[in-house]
């Protein structure tokens, strides 16, 4: 079980993040995954790009970057209980929701089998440009072509059935930063959110503020959801997929 603002739930058998880059998913939703992870589902990690341009300093190659990006993002993944990642190496920065990111999404999904997609949102947050990368906005929207309906559709990308990928259908998608209606209470694993985000040294450091600022963010978030003073929350709109 998981808590929320509308008491337990049932965690789902397994779940699938998809994200832009790297520290994406610690930002938005480690809280949630570890929550998850500890009521026993498994959830795997699909990012669409390995951060290569996530650096201002040109002293690095993007190769080099991209390698440490993955380590950091890996190490990250252990500290909410998460061992499969998918890298799809597309560019860092010039993410295009087509049919190529569509067709390699679809065939993670179809891979790992989630009954539960976490993505982030399609719609631009104009308080918060950083938030509304094009590329987190571009995987997004391919994130959701690949749940519906590209991965429980056999005639999308028969390659995949060649590769032996079988249709698949997701139950829900649950979207970060688009009009809430499920609120995580992740009160008792925000630690592991901190813990997690820390590894992600290369963009990160140094740390001086990073666990209070994390904190008065989640902190709004439970307020926002009626939660209980001092609580901590990740909020998403959930959306029937089945």
């Amino acid at each position: 079980m998981i808590l929320t603002d509308q008491g337990e739930i049932e965690a789902p058998a397994r779940a699938m993040v998809i994200v832009a880059h790297p520290d994406d998913i610690d930002f938005g939703m480690a809280g949630t995954v570890a929550a998850l992870t500890a009521a026993g589902c498994h959830v795997a990690y699909c990012l669409a790009t390995s951060g290569e341009a996530g650096d201002d300093d040109l002293s690095h190659t993007s190769e080099e970057l991209a390698e440490l990006r993955q380590a950091e993002q890996t190490a990250a993944a252990g500290r909410v209980g998460v061992s499969e990642l998918h890298w799809l190496g597309h560019p860092d920065g010039m993410v295009v929701a087509d049919l190529g990111l569509r067709r390699d999404i679809a065939r993670v999904i179809r891979m790992s089998r989630p009954d539960v997609v976490l993505c982030q949102t399609t719609i631009p947050n104009w308080d918060h440009i950083y938030i509304s990368h094009p590329d987190h906005m571009a995987t997004a929207t391919a994130a959701l072509a690949a749940v519906y309906p590209d991965a429980r559709n056999p005639r999308a990308f028969p390659e995949l059935l060649d590769e032996g990928h079988k249709p698949y259908s997701v139950s829900e998608i649950w979207l970060t930063g688009t009009e809430p209606n499920r609120y995580i209470d992740i009160t008792d694993t925000f630690d592991a959110k901190i813990a997690a985000l820390r590894e992600h040294h290369s963009q990160l450091a140094p740390f001086d503020g990073l666990a209070d600022r994390v904190r008065e963010w989640c902190t709004r978030t439970a307020q926002a959801a009626g939660l209980a003073d001092g609580r901590l929350a990740e909020a998403y709109r959930v959306v029937p997929a089945g």
